[in-house]
């Protein structure tokens, strides 16, 4: 057990000398703006780098990516439907639960406007 002590001390302290040596030797110290500046061809930036990203754009893409993967899930199910009829049943039920029970929940928080309408 002591031994066991001594040799997770002292991988501790090699792994601390090799964290402060990076920390130490590392180039990133110099900040300055052209570093943290977008690169235009050598001339001066005219607009800002970055434009803002639209949320909802982006809660439209995860749900279709979530509904996409389970329906990926689902086809192979329907190509083997004559196996295991009771169990695939069951699959699909809860599948299906699961696809439902998301789409309520998005639908209830408003994800799925994409606009929001102001009376």
């Amino acid at each position: 057990m002591i031994l066991f002590i001594m040799f997770m001390l002292f991988s501790m302290m090699i792994l601390l000398l090799m964290i402060m040596a990076m920390l130490i030797l590392s180039k990133k110290l110099f900040k300055n703006r052209e570093k943290l500046s977008s690169f235009e061809c050598g001339f001066d930036s005219i607009s800002k780098s970055r434009i803002p990203f639209s949320l909802s754009f982006y809660l439209i893409a995860m749900i279709f990516l979530i509904f996409d993967v389970e329906i990926s899930l689902i086809l192979p199910m329907i190509k083997s439907y004559s196996i295991f009829i009771f169990m695939l049943n069951f699959n699909f039920i809860l599948i299906f639960f699961i696809l439902l029970i998301g789409l309520y929940l998005e639908w209830k928080e408003g994800a799925l406007k994409w606009f929001k309408f102001e009376n």
